[in-house]
């Protein structure tokens, strides 16, 4: 699930995607991809083709916050959460400054 999500956000041309490992963090999900697009319109593309690949490749209908405004979405896969922002959004947010996604281990490469 987490690749088909990853390779969506690169395809789509998202900018600064991180993964944050949440095993033994929480219980809410195991990975959480945070990553920008650069406007309302670009975060609601990305998020549409996230949600259709998900869909495409059997992983069923995740949850999703956030559409009509497209300043920040939440995708909801169960075990994965993908919040995708506006660039200005996500700075005042910080969550992977909440979520500890400063360790090298968490960051993705690229």
């Amino acid at each position: 699930m987490r690749s088909v999500a990853l390779g969506c956000l690169e395809d789509m041309k998202a900018e600064e995607t991180v993964e944050i490992d949440l095993v033994g963090k929480t219980s809410i999900a195991d990975t959480m991809i945070i990553t920008s697009g650069r406007s309302q319109r670009h975060v609601g593309s990305i998020a549409d083709r996230v949600i259709q690949e998900l869909k495409d490749k059997g992983f069923g209908n995740p949850r999703v916050e956030g559409m009509p405004a497209c300043d920040w979405v939440l995708i909801d896969a169960g075990d994965m959460l993908v919040h995708i922002f506006r660039p200005e959004v996500r700075h005042f947010y910080n969550l992977e400054k909440i979520w500890g996604a400063d360790r090298p281990a968490d960051r993705l490469a690229g």
